[in-house]
């Protein structure tokens, strides 16, 4: 699937405020914090059959949704929000105050006033239609920033959900309705009846955060079972089950380090020597770590090195964004 794309940052920093007031008409009135920074932003949108997700990232600003605009646009979808920094405001008459990579839902039935400095947010829209059996559990915690485990893994599960579309055919998305209602019941209402129908969604989640740490943390050599399990809060039990087709966290760790590698090697701009690049990976010596990538890739170290050297690697083309609704309020109006 690919999603409708905005972006002001090719226009001339006079008109760039304009044209995002313009992509939220009739939705939110749009204040900059800082009118000589200018209004950089971009943002794509995925519509789904039953929901909807999208990405924002903006320069410091305030969005307002009224009562003059809950009159004339009645739109009232849900929306859970995940942003990388704090935000303040407030929804109805609630005071809002949500920590960085925390998610929160609110109703765009609601007045809103949300402020955030510069920022990245992740965004799923939930349409009442769709979710009518979740209303009374949604609307309770309007507001209430998920700062939980729970909370966070929902966060956390609608980033992978919005990195996994671009993947997806038109009949893959429309199976997602289910998955996406099991795993916002398990982690706004937890009982054990829903936390075993998300498991999928919910295993699938951890196993990306532990995927992220071990990433973060390649080159530290006492990177182990017992550091995951305790920055991530995780038992032993949890985590061997979450690896147990990986052949092991350990087999696992060390797949991620052949691939960082071998990315390395594959970048013409790296020039460090190749047991260099071992050892910074934690790998005893140079011969072990041939041994290893040859195993994992079919191919030598040299081998890769060689290719980039000769030019022989292949760039990817990079998809092409469709553009369907001129408006996020076309957008919404379209789930």
């Amino acid at each position: 699937m690919l999603p409708v794309q905005f972006d002001t940052r090719d226009l001339p920093r006079r008109k760039q405020i304009e044209a995002w007031r313009a992509w939220y008409h009739g939705m939110f009135d749009i204040q900059l914090c800082d009118d000589d920074v200018g209004c950089s932003c971009s943002t794509a949108v995925w519509s789904l059959p039953d929901f909807g997700i999208s990405t924002v990232a903006t320069p410091a600003l305030t969005m307002m949704r009224d009562t003059a605009l809950l009159r004339s646009n009645p739109i009232d979808h849900w929306v859970i929000m995940t942003g990388q920094r704090r935000t303040v405001g407030a929804v109805a008459e609630t005071a809002l105050d949500v920590p960085a990579q925390v998610p929160f839902v609110a109703s765009l039935g609601q007045k809103l006033m949300l402020t955030r400095p510069a920022d990245e947010r992740t965004h799923l829209f939930l349409p009442r239609d769709g979710f009518r059996e979740l209303a009374s559990l949604l609307d309770a915690t309007v507001a209430q920033p998920l700062d939980s485990a729970l909370g966070r893994l929902l966060g956390d599960f609608i980033f992978l959900l919005r990195q996994s579309l671009s993947g997806l055919d038109v009949a893959e998305a429309s199976r997602l309705t289910g998955a996406v209602r099991s795993m916002v019941l398990a982690c706004i209402a937890p009982t054990a009846d829903r936390l075993e129908e998300a498991s999928p969604q919910v295993n699938l989640t951890r196993r990306e955060q532990v995927r992220q740490f071990i990433d973060r943390n390649l080159r530290n050599p006492g990177l182990d079972t017992h550091i995951l399990c305790r920055e991530l809060g995780m038992s032993r039990t949890q985590l061997y089950r979450l690896f147990e087709q990986d052949r092991g966290v350990a087999h696992y760790i060390r797949h991620r380090r052949l691939l960082s590698c071998y990315g390395l090697l594959s970048d013409p701009l790296n020039t460090f020597p190749i047991n260099v690049i071992a050892d910074q990976h934690c790998f005893e010596d140079a011969s072990s770590f041939s041994r290893a990538f040859k195993q994992e890739f079919g191919c030598n170290p040299r081998d890769v090195r060689a290719a980039t050297v000769s030019g022989q690697k292949i760039a990817q083309k990079r998809a092409e964004f469709a553009s369907e609704y001129r408006t996020l309020d076309e957008y919404l109006k379209g789930l």
